[in-house]
């Protein structure tokens, strides 16, 4: 390089180190330690980071605020502020002049482990549905909670909870006993009991021990026997609930099963069959009790979720520790953790160091070494040694409380399964009642039989009508896969995404970062035209310093490791899927691929580089121009010179390494060659996904041709698309959308490949622990950066799939022989509800439940398998200069 650019590589700095440069944010984005009053607003169309960042920006004008806490996963902002310099009205007025209205409304959650089925859903939302400032609910049975938004000036949480409990529900405080063991010493189930009891005395008098079956009473010319009376105490006891819910059910204009067993119960009595009655009510009731205990077992799932983090956090404050919620643990604390205990809330390491288990979030079983600088979790488990730990985030908005509250969230995407069923439950509970009717009064005169006998064949198809098992097939499925992908680090926000991935014909994989491992360092500089060095790093760290790309970081470290100042810049512009360019004293500077300096005129073809016999020196002269230097060529035969393009470029990326120009418009300074590693799991997952079922496995990259087809021949993959611009792999996954009919998964970090992940049918993030965007945008969320989580959720969404199919056709298979069975008199009351209604039920979950046994160690993977033995040697896989890979 001549002197002038070697003086305007000598630019100073902004004299603001790196680590300044951390302090000023971190000053500006800690709130005091004081706490003054707290305000919660809810913001609904505040929803994602730059909407936070908008009403941020808003009250950062205010005085008296003490601490803002955008929470977009909630769309609610939390706000710490003296109320002798501030208010709310004030605050509003901000929030609202930033353009997002703030709603007048409460939202709370009650917890109803009674409504445990779609039907029970259907009640509790027609009561709610009649309370006049009720905005909004949503009903998810499978975790019995209720969430209600409701406006606090025209009605109140007591409105609401006595709407649920009207409609025949208990809400529950939120320390009752919610263990699955915890339904049999319920009041319902020592009722229960009680009834069971009644039923068997009443059996034993009627069919054994006849002599002791006297007249107690007469009542209305009926005489009342003793095992009449065991009977009626039967029903008292253990259907007393059921005529209760039926009650409901009729006041509300239900018609389901807790109406038709009530109807089923009365009617019995009343035309004198009272061990019928008795039966059912006893059964049924077992029967309820036994799908709690069923369905509580699937909510323990998402109950052990909620109790990974601990209540409480250890504070300092003015030095000493003090024990407080973690609520009201503020952003910028420190917290004290001590071996055995888990951390309390997201932060980063300030003091001590420490062995971590992370299971909790990323699945990953095998512990995590943190020391200062490195980030934490919350939820994770301190195995030795002490930690002091700077809060980064608060209580509601850590990774664990966004992972639960995404598991929550999901299951209010239903899947096409469960909009089928629901369908079909609307249809096939009136056919079932209508056919009852008709058995009941057609009976007589087609089968000859008395009205008694009648009457029992239409109290069995009142059994049978009801479609709980059916109903409940698919959701209690879904619920288990999702808790169960949950607990192994993989965060999957919807049933429907759960049932999309089960079906995916084809996977794409990004290739930097999820094929690769992302972790980019230089290994060559080739200097040209007489610059030296350390010009040629300073112009490149300058050039990259504004990139967000890995590449750049990557360029910028090395510069940094081996002492090279930075310079300041001017004009920055990244030039997309290309480079990156800026004014350096004046000059435009440009850094990035081989194709981005031939649009700027270089016939990088007569381009060549002095050599010491066979190996780039990087310091002899270049001979460039339009027409070469006629000493070139014949240099060149006698192995004095390689050539640019032709030789040197494809040496560099047939080592598996990138090639990054730098230069001006009119001179080429120099090249840099950097290495990614290819992860040591990725063809291992890759050929495990196609042994699991999927057709297609695609790479996508911005890489060249060349490089992108050695890294294919590493993992296995069937089909490279390289030279990508970030709309083209859109265009790509369109057409692969296209090609096969069970959609195509997306599988990139969530950020950069946001486009290429929302066009798939299922976009998938990986290492997205800590990472808001991925969270956010993605339809799964790998939370380890480990590739082995994808076969593994692929097993699992198939398993998933092939539960939910087998449960919801055995259920139909048995509704339906019983109903042909039920007017024949071949199926009693009993058999009904054992088979038909109790077994059914208890058969869906406990099917459901063995997608537990569903594990990345069930697939396979041990570290060391899959390797990528038989390529060259070299693990490196290029990485190209592009804002998007």
């Amino acid at each position: 390089m001549t002197d002038e650019t070697e003086n305007s590589c000598g630019g100073g700095s902004c004299g603001c180190s790196h680590e300044a440069e951390e302090s000023h944010v971190h000053a500006d984005a800690t709130p005091t330690a004081e706490r003054g009053e707290t305000l919660q607003l809810s913001v609904p169309e505040m929803d994602c980071g730059s909407c936070a960042g908008k009403v941020e920006n808003a009250l950062a004008g205010l005085d008296g605020l003490h601490a803002t806490d955008p929470r977009p996963t909630t769309g609610t902002l939390v706000v710490q502020y003296d109320p002798a310099v501030t208010g709310p009205d004030a605050i509003r007025e901000r929030v609202e002049g930033a353009g997002y209205a703030v709603a007048d409304s409460e939202q709370e959650a009650f917890d109803v482990p009674d409504m445990d089925c779609g039907s029970c859903a259907g009640k509790v939302e027609n009561a709610l549905a009649t309370v006049d400032g009720v905005v909004e609910y949503e009903t998810q049975p499978t975790t019995g909670r209720v969430l209600v938004t409701y406006d606090p000036a025209r009605t109140s949480r007591g409105s609401v909870v006595a709407a649920i409990e009207g409609a025949g529900y208990a809400v529950e405080s939120g320390d009752t006993d919610d263990s699955s063991s915890a339904v049999w010493r319920s009041p319902r189930a020592l009722k229960t009991i009680a009834g069971a009891v009644f039923l068997l005395f009443g059996i034993v008098v009627e069919f054994l021990l006849t002599g002791l079956d006297v007249t107690l009473v007469t009542v209305f010319s009926r005489d009342v026997t003793v095992a009449w009376a065991f009977y009626l105490a039967a029903v008292l006891a253990a259907g007393q609930a059921i005529v209760r819910n039926g009650y409901y059910s009729a006041k509300n204009r239900n018609l389901d099963i807790d109406f038709l067993m009530a109807t089923g119960i009365v009617g019995a009595l009343l035309v004198d069959l009272p061990f019928e009655a008795a039966t059912l009510a006893v059964l049924f009731s077992v029967a309820e009790l036994l799908e709690r205990f069923s369905m509580d077992r699937a909510r323990n799932s998402m109950r052990e979720l909620m109790e990974l983090s601990p209540d409480t956090a250890t504070v300092l404050r003015d030095g000493e520790e003090t024990t407080v919620a973690v609520e009201d643990v503020a952003v910028g604390e420190t917290v004290v953790v001590r071996p055995g205990d888990k951390v309390p809330i997201d932060g980063v390491v300030r003091e001590g160091s420490s062995p971590i288990d992370e299971s909790p979030i990323t699945g990953e079983s095998v512990p995590v070494d943190k020391a200062a600088g490195d980030e934490v979790y919350a939820g994770s488990i301190v195995e030795s040694g002490y930690l002091e730990i700077e809060v980064t985030t608060t209580a509601a908005e850590s990774t664990l409380s966004r992972v639960i509250e995404m598991v929550e969230d999901a299951q209010s995407n239903r899947t096409e399964s469960e909009q089928f069923v629901d369908r079909f439950a609307r249809y096939y509970t009136p056919v079932i009642v209508a056919l009852a009717i008709g058995t009941t009064l057609l009976s007589p005169t087609v089968f000859g039989v008395t009205w008694t006998e009648a009457f029992v064949r239409g109290l069995t198809l009142l059994v049978i009508a009801c479609p709980c098992a059916f109903v409940i097939s698919t959701p209690v499925s879904v619920v288990s896969g999702i808790t169960s992908a949950a607990r192994n680090g993989v965060l999957i926000k919807g049933g429907n995404h759960l049932e999309a991935m089960g079906e995916v014909d084809a996977v794409a994989f990004d290739k930097t970062g999820t094929l690769t491992t992302g972790e980019l360092a230089v290994t060559d500089v080739i200097t040209l035209n007489g610059t030296s060095e350390s010009d040629l790093l300073r112009c490149a760290r300058a050039l990259e310093q504004r990139s967000e790309h890995p590449i750049a970081a990557a360029i910028v470290d090395h510069a940094e490791r081996h002492g090279v100042p930075d310079r300041e810049i001017a004009n920055f512009e990244a030039i997309t899927g290309k480079g990156v360019k800026a004014d350096l004293d004046g000059t435009t500077h440009y850094a990035g691929k081989p194709g981005l300096f031939a649009e700027l005129g270089f016939e990088l073809e007569h381009t060549h580089i002095r050599t010491d016999g066979g190996a780039a020196t990087g310091s002899g002269p270049i001979v460039a121009g339009d027409d070469g230097d006629a000493a070139a060529p014949r240099d060149c035969e006698h192995g004095t010179y390689l050539d640019l393009v032709n030789e040197t470029i494809p040496r560099l990326q047939a080592e598996g390494k990138s090639v990054v120009l730098v230069g001006t418009e009119d001179e080429l300074e120099g090249v840099v060659a950097i290495a990614d590693t290819v992860r040591p799991e990725a063809k291992w997952a890759v050929s495990r996904l196609r042994e699991l079922g999927v057709e297609h496995v695609v790479m996508l990259t911005g890489d060249n041709e060349r490089t992108a087809q050695a890294i294919a021949q590493q993992v296995g993959v069937d089909e490279v698309r390289a030279d990508l611009l970030p709309e083209q792999k859109v265009e790509v996954v369109e057409r692969l959308r296209k090609q096969y009919d069970g959609g195509v998964a997306m599988v990139g970090d969530g950020v950069n490949d946001a486009p290429a992940l929302a066009t798939a049918t299922v976009g998938i993030a990986m290492g997205a622990a800590g990472t808001d965007t991925a969270l956010e945008t993605a339809d799964v969320a790998l939370m380890a950066d480990d590739l082995t989580r994808m076969p593994y959720l692929y097993d699992l969404a198939s398993q998933a799939n092939s539960v939910i199919r087998q449960n919801i056709w055995a259920s139909l298979a048995v509704k339906a022989v019983l109903a042909v069975g039920a007017p024949l008199g071949l199926v009693s009351v009993i058999v009904a509800v054992v088979v038909g209604d109790m077994g059914m039920s208890l058969g869906v979950t406990g099917n459901a439940m063995r997608l537990a046994g569903v594990s990345p160690e069930s697939n396979g993977w041990e570290h060391g398998d899959g390797g990528n033995e038989g390529h060259d040697g070299h693990d490196h896989a290029d990485h190209s200069h592009t804002d998007h890979d």
